[in-house]
């Protein structure tokens, strides 16, 4: 891994995606972590952290049309586990791993992923509190689209949020888009979330499901990613 892969990675981890990848001075770096334009596949694994194993983003991606069924597996990236996924991104078989984990993690991951010539399709940072989610996005043309349908079935949803999304590898503005809206926490931002990420490349128009409003609601930091090998 070069130097300055290796740097991008450590701030991500250190200080979140969004204040590297997304400043100014991140984004010469962060077009090299993404890939470029190549038709996505159906999502085959989902790593997700313990608390978002339980929550509303595993409704989102067990709602997606993917055929064969999406493998979901939590995800605490301990030696065993980081070993398993240096395999699996080395064996040679096409697929696209998505999910949401905590930026340490993400960062471990996306290490493993880039060592094994995969292309990182979709980063995301998003955190929620107050009954309010906020996303900050970097994405290659792949994921044209997922942006702004996460962005619109938000407010359709109802709940506060702001979102940014930087488009790399292409001539296309910054998407911003924002709703000043209170209301009661809800883990709806994540299953919305997950289906958009299981959907993502592909033509399917589709809704995410409505999730109810939970006593304990998926709250904190969190990092989304598409990665194909």
């Amino acid at each position: 891994m070069n130097v300055e892969r290796r740097s991008l990675l450590k701030g991500m981890a250190l200080g979140g995606i969004a204040g590297v990848a997304l400043s100014s001075s991140g984004l010469s770096l962060a077009n090299s972590v993404l890939g470029r334009h190549v038709p996505a596949q159906a999502a085959s694994l989902a790593l997700v952290s313990a608390e978002v194993a339980s929550s509303a983003f595993v409704q989102g991606l067990q709602a997606g049309p993917a055929a064969p069924p999406l493998q979901i597996m939590p995800a605490a990236l301990d030696l065993m586990t980081l070993q398993a996924l240096q395999q699996r991104l080395g064996s040679g078989q096409p697929q696209r791993l998505i999910g949401l984990l905590d930026d340490a993690s993400a960062a471990l991951l996306i290490d493993l992923a880039r060592s094994a010539g995969a292309r990182v399709q979709w980063l995301g940072q998003h955190s929620s509190g107050a009954g309010r989610t906020h996303h900050r996005l970097l994405s290659a043309q792949t994921a044209h689209g997922c942006a702004l349908q996460l962005g619109q079935q938000l407010h359709t949803c109802g709940q506060g949020f702001s979102l940014h999304e930087q488009r790399l590898h292409t001539l296309t503005p910054t998407l911003q888009l924002a709703s000043a809206r209170h209301g009661q926490a809800s883990d709806q931002w994540a299953a919305t979330l997950g289906y958009a990420l299981s959907v993502l490349g592909s033509t399917d128009t589709g809704q995410a499901p409505l999730v109810a409003s939970r006593p304990s609601t998926l709250t904190g930091t969190y990092v989304s990613f598409s990665i194909e090998v």
